[in-house]
């Protein structure tokens, strides 16, 4: 399945996790994906995602043709490292969220992962991305 949406990965306990970036066309996703690289996030995919079930867990890479390419706005079209896929732990909608949302959980092919939405454009969305990847990372391995 490819999902219009954008994947960055960061490392949480030794291992790469993710975090999907969703939302629609215009909503900063790209913008919040390069701001995430310029904290130590890696590129995963940007515009359009490939998804697949493995064990239960959700993974996304880019699409051959898009590989380490990201799209900076009023700019250009970026060249930059990237991996070949990870683990998706986390998904950020774009959007406006409340003050102090319930956890959620999106379901995608099956996978349930914690949900959260988010405003792209604000200056502290890579801050609370960190720290949401970390504290769902968290929880994940207590109940395990």
């Amino acid at each position: 399945m490819i999902r219009h949406a954008g994947l960055v990965a960061t490392r949480v306990g030794g291992a790469w996790k993710g975090v999907l970036i969703e939302g629609p066309s215009g909503a900063g996703k790209s913008d919040l994906a390069l701001r995430l690289l310029d904290r130590g996030f890696r590129l995963v995919a940007d515009d359009r995602v490939e998804l697949w079930v493995s064990g239960g867990r959700l993974y996304g890479r880019a699409p051959d043709p898009l590989f380490g390419l990201i799209e900076a706005r009023g700019l250009d079209v970026l060249g930059v490292a990237a991996l070949a896929f990870a683990h998706i732990a986390l998904v950020a909608r774009c959007g406006a969220p409340e003050r102090l949302p319930d956890p959620g959980m999106a379901e995608i092919l099956g996978a349930q992962v914690p949900q959260v939405e988010i405003s792209a454009t604000e200056a502290s969305a890579p801050a609370k991305l960190s720290r949401a990847i970390a504290l769902f990372d968290a929880h994940v391995n207590r109940r395990m």
